[in-house]
């Protein structure tokens, strides 16, 4: 599976930047990517949803899978 650092955690990362939570889905992990994009679009109303998005690349970026 793909370490820290990887093409694919940064692929990963790069979705996320663009919609939150799209980098969970595109490593497998729909569950996390639902609650992102739920947590990002509701706080985006408020104008704090800047810190879930961040959350969700930074998230994206540094998954490592449980071996």
């Amino acid at each position: 599976m793909a370490e820290q650092g990887s093409t694919g955690n940064v692929i990963a990362a790069l979705c996320s930047f663009f919609i939150p939570g799209l980098g969970q889905l595109v490593q497998g992990r729909p569950l996390m990517a639902l609650i992102q994009f739920v947590l990002a679009s509701v706080l985006w109303i408020l104008l704090m949803g800047w810190i879930i998005h961040l959350w969700s690349i930074l998230d994206a970026a540094l998954f490592k899978p449980k071996s």
